[in-house]
């Protein structure tokens, strides 16, 4: 019963609050909604800038609780129309199939950029083109300008909060129809700005990394893979002495330094995981640096440059920009960097500008 609850409910919006009066020429605009400020201030913004708004919330998986009925109290209260999709088939197949994936093939993903690229700004996005909206606004922050007819993806002026990173992979296409309303704000400007809306969302707590998750990921992985998969095997230093006993490879990452179970004279750390030979390899702190790595399945938001040329290279959501020459499937960066790790995204960026990025290999 709950499967057809949450097939396509159109909401009725709230019809006793005076706005200003939508003009027939108005851009229409569909709200990705979550439930959670960012996209409630977003959809808020738009609705004042005098553009037509109606708010969507997606039905990905089963964790959703109740961020759908959150959505629709946001929009009533800013007087615009809501309605739920569900997408969980879509979802399952190209985010949570290739989280699972990844971990077997000890790659460490990131589900926001898959989840952007073919969700979000993929399915997403169609189906606003094809309710007959204009534009798709979502709560990221980030920055799209407009510059000779070419869309640029720009951080976002709050650095903390910043998500370009894992807006990287969309193409011109998707950026020229998208709208980040949040790109100049901070996270207490968007806070202060919900108060003031009196927004139901205005104090709620930021959302988890990955929504489909409860609990730990690698509770996940022991309930979605056939328990052959995970077998305890060996872990050698990089001398290839054998050091002790793994109990399975999808409970480590690289540059993991906690939970190895190992009695060192100093401190080791993963700094490799071999599927082939269902091994571990652990290593001193100085072994976890490397001045280079491998990138594939490039995309660039703009145009390809020409090789090479020079960036500062993002190896993943925290990481504090590295400068480094590009190469056509490789990158040498200036200084060593910890800790990289096969299956996160390398970005580069000039500046505050997105240049594209891919996923590392090696």
């Amino acid at each position: 019963m709950a499967e057809k609850r949450w097939k396509i409910e159109w909401q009725v919006k709230a019809k006793d609050i005076a706005y200003p009066q939508k003009k027939a020429d108005m851009e229409k605009v569909l709200v990705g909604m979550s439930g959670g400020v960012d996209s409630a201030v977003s959809a808020y913004m738009l609705q004042k800038q005098g553009y037509s708004v109606s708010g969507i919330t997606l039905i990905l998986h089963d964790c959703v609780k109740t961020e759908v009925e959150d959505a629709k109290n946001i929009c009533d209260v800013i007087g615009v129309e809501h309605f739920a999709v569900e997408f969980k088939k879509k979802f399952e197949e190209a985010v949570i199939r290739n989280f699972i994936e990844s971990y077997i093939s000890a790659k460490t993903p990131n589900p926001c950029i898959i989840c952007n690229e073919n969700i979000k700004f993929g399915v997403l996005l169609e189906k606003a083109k094809e309710l007959g909206f204009d534009k798709l606004a979502t709560g990221h922050y980030a920055k799209i300008e407009q510059e000779n007819g070419i869309f640029k993806l720009k951080k976002a002026k709050d650095v903390q909060k910043d998500q370009s990173y894992v807006l990287y992979r969309l193409s011109q296409k998707q950026l020229s129809h998208v709208l980040f309303p949040l790109g100049n704000m901070t996270k207490s400007e968007v806070r202060e700005a919900a108060k003031e809306a009196s927004l139901p969302s205005a104090e709620r707590e930021e959302s988890q990394e990955n929504c489909f998750i409860e609990g730990s990921y690698t509770d996940f992985l022991l309930n979605n893979l056939d328990p052959s998969k995970v077998k305890p095997g060996d872990i050698y230093d990089m001398q290839g002495r054998k050091l002790g006993k793994h109990k399975g490879l999808i409970y480590y990452t690289v540059g993991q330094r906690s939970g190895l179970g190992l009695t060192t004279e100093k401190p080791v750390y993963v700094i490799k995981i071999d599927v082939l030979h269902n091994a571990m390899i652990v290593g001193i702190k100085e072994e976890i640096y490397s001045k280079e790595m491998e990138v594939e399945n490039i995309k660039w938001t703009a145009g390809e440059p020409e090789y090479p040329f020079e960036a500062d290279v993002k190896i993943r959501r925290m990481h504090k920009p590295a400068k480094a020459a590009v190469y056509e499937n490789k990158v040498i960066f200036d200084e060593p960097q910890a800790s990289i790790t096969p299956g996160q995204s390398a970005v580069f960026y000039q500046d505050d500008e997105v240049l594209g990025g891919g996923f590392i290999k090696k």
